[in-house]
């Protein structure tokens, strides 16, 4: 008698059907765990709408001029970009919420009030409904 007919008999045989189960099951889950990686890698590569800051000057103790380029993928995309400009000491001392229109010239120029001189100019981005961070 050989050692595995000996396990065998002791312990019993495994079910011939459970292999074949558990290969089943095994590949469901990963064909829809790479179903749900194609869709996010998907949606997240190419978002409805994209940003970037060109440039930005200060206009004096209360106010900033500020250059970004902002690129609607569709004509009914209705997105909101956030600025933010910050001081010396990395307070924020102005905000500019403003909604781009599709097909207008590039870059928009945007001036944020500021509460006093800004030293940095930041784009928080562009959000469309549906997308949840800022491109």
């Amino acid at each position: 008698m050989t050692t595995s007919d000996a396990l065998r008999e002791r312990y019993g045989a495994p079910a011939p059907w459970r292999r074949r189960v558990t290969i089943a099951a095994s590949a469901v889950v990963a064909l829809a765990f790479l179903g749900w990686l194609g869709w996010a890698a998907w949606a997240h590569v190419d978002p409805q709408v994209d940003s970037d800051l060109v440039g930005w000057s200060v206009d004096g103790e209360h106010a900033a001029t500020v250059k970004v380029s902002v690129h609607l993928h569709d004509a009914d995309v209705r997105a909101r970009c956030l600025l933010r400009a910050s001081a010396a000491d990395h307070a924020i001392v102005g905000e500019l919420s403003f909604v781009p229109r599709y097909g207008a010239p590039q870059p928009l120029v945007e001036r944020v009030r500021t509460e006093r001189r800004a030293t940095s100019i930041e784009l928080v981005g562009c959000t469309a409904p549906g997308q949840p961070q800022p491109q």
